[in-house]
């Protein structure tokens, strides 16, 4: 048995930090499974065994740099066989990947340039549809030029290149759909080193992107081919942080990894948690097998145009991706509202007031950037309603950011920006970030960024009207803030019924996180704050 040093095989970049040793001495591996899991600064990518054999040593840690040919481990081969010098290793496997492990290769005449795919990035959502394709074959195009332009239900957005080049071949067109990984251009980018020309075709089956009305299988129809149920499968697990073995045994099971709890480091997902799948779906009573979304049965198609003429129109994407969101949070959320009301009539005078300031900062200083400081503030005494429950509901998450979303209505449906940073922030200065983001919203313009990491919501039907209502809970926040059209009523101040500026207040929560005591006491300080904003300087 003579041992061989296995190298690092081409990684798409000029080098990569190593950021988990998979292996250990002693281990015997498999042909494709991980040996340790690399970061760039535009991907994480697993380097799969380049055969079977024993681990004798690991030249890496985590925490190393590493380029091409560099040292990785040293293998025992099985049977005294030895390998070449340059193993026929496939290319790491990144965390989208879309295509099977590179051919056996042999070395071509020295090249100055090279031929590199460009992916999508992470675009915050998935299936955006292509409204614009920028370049063609034959363009000479700059790093961050434009590619393609998609348009999502939140926002329209540009795909830049990664790099200078000639385009060699454009992989979309205008109508399909895109995620996260998937290959959008060829390019033949200069300056690289020589190119390797294929010897032989791949043995592996050719993963092919399916057509954008054909849906992701998560087990292989048995009419279907296996090759098209392979890729089908393939296509769905793309962006699954997995090695090239468990893809592997993904679909030879026929399993739709993103379906897969993982257990290993980073959440990656191991053979055990493939097997442990299958064998808990196998062990499934069939009832639980056909029963769809917590075995709620759909409601029935009606023919509506019997009882007279009827109009259908489809609704817009972003108002189906609502309708998805608020059925999943009231279907898993233990809903309980508080009502309760705040005396904002000093607030409006002082508001009013600072009308004329307003103006010559060019502002507009609306109730909003009030509500933001003081739930910003309530937030910070109360942190039970600045958290959000583990998804196994055995831990609640505490969050020391205080960053709000405002629930925006738009023409195509509601939109809800997060304003980061909330207690940091002045009157003036929130005032004017409401504005910009609302008007962002309208317009459609709003980043992925801008819409994430929020700690809790406010729902403003003031401008409208009503007395109060239910919102729904924007999981995984635990509460969310309605806030109704003010009103004047009479109230008793001791001696007398005086007219009063009075604020409904509708505070919806998850009751697994928060009890009602908890919920009357955070109303009963917001009614405070509100009555007098300068509570929030104590």
């Amino acid at each position: 048995m003579t041992d061989e040093i296995i190298k690092v095989p081409d990684i798409g970049s000029d080098g990569a930090e190593v950021i988990e040793v998979c292996v250990g001495a002693g281990d015997q591996v498999e042909a494709e499974d991980s040996l340790i899991v690399l970061e760039s600064d535009k991907a994480t990518m697993e380097v799969p065994a380049p055969r079977n054999g024993r681990i004798v040593e690991v030249l890496l840690k985590v925490g190393d740099k590493v380029s091409e040919g560099d040292d990785l481990l040293k293998m025992a081969a099985e049977g005294g066989a030895v390998a070449a010098e340059a193993p026929e290793a496939p290319a790491p496997v990144a965390e989208t990947p879309a295509a099977a492990p590179a051919p056996e290769a042999v070395p071509a005449a020295p090249a100055a340039s090279v031929i590199k795919e460009v992916r999508v990035p992470d675009i915050g959502s998935d299936n955006v549809p292509v409204i614009e394709v920028s370049v063609k074959p034959g363009d000479e195009i700059s790093e961050e030029d434009p590619l393609v332009t998609l348009e999502s239900d939140k926002a329209t957005m540009e795909v830049p290149s990664p790099f200078s080049g000639v385009v060699t071949e454009v992989k979309v067109k205008e109508g399909d759909t895109l995620s996260q990984g998937d290959l959008v251009v060829m390019m033949e980018v200069a300056g690289a080193a020589p190119v390797a020309q294929p010897a032989v075709p791949s043995q592996a089956p050719v993963v092919e992107k399916p057509a954008a009305s054909q849906p992701a299988a998560s087990a292989a129809a048995p009419t279907q081919p296996a090759a098209e149920s392979n890729r089908e499968l393939e296509q769905a697990n793309k962006s699954i942080h997995a090695g090239p073995a468990v893809r592997k045994i993904a679909r030879e099971f026929g399993v739709d990894l993103s379906l897969v709890r993982g257990s290993g480091p980073r959440s990656r997902i191991l053979k055990e948690d493939v097997q442990n799948y299958v064998k808990a779906k196998l062990s499934e009573p069939k009832s639980a097998q056909v029963s769809g979304g917590l075995g709620i049965p759909q409601m029935p198609a009606v023919d509506f145009s019997k009882w007279g003429e009827v109009e259908e129109k489809e609704l817009t994407r972003l108002r189906q991706v609502a309708a998805k969101n608020f059925q999943r949070s009231w279907l898993n959320v233990p809903h309980v509202t508080q009502f309760d009301e705040s005396d904002i009539t000093e607030l409006e005078d002082f508001r009013k007031s600072q009308k004329a300031a307003a103006q010559a900062r060019g502002s507009k200083l609306t109730p909003l950037p009030f509500m933001l400081k003081a739930c910003a503030y309530a937030l910070k005494e109360m942190p039970q309603f600045c958290a959000s429950l583990s998804p196994e509901v055995d831990r609640i998450i505490y969050k020391k950011y205080v960053n709000i979303g405002v629930a925006v209505d738009t023409p195509d449906g509601l939109l809800v920006p997060v304003i980061k940073d909330v207690d940091k922030k002045g009157l003036w200065e929130l005032a004017d970030e409401c504005v910009a983001l609302a008007e962002k919203a309208r317009n459609k313009q709003l980043k992925p960024d801008e819409m994430q990491g929020g700690c809790f919501t406010i729902s403003s039907l003031g401008s409208v009207g009503g007395t109060a209502f239910t919102p729904i809970v924007n999981a995984p926040e635990v509460a969310i803030l309605g806030i109704s059209k003010a009103e004047i009523k009479p109230k008793w101040n001791g001696t007398e019924f005086a007219p009063r500026l009075m604020l409904p207040l509708s505070l919806s929560y998850d009751h697994r996180a928060i009890n009602g005591a908890e919920a009357a006491r955070f109303t009963a300080l917001l009614g405070q704050l509100l009555s007098d904003i300068r509570n929030i300087l104590l």
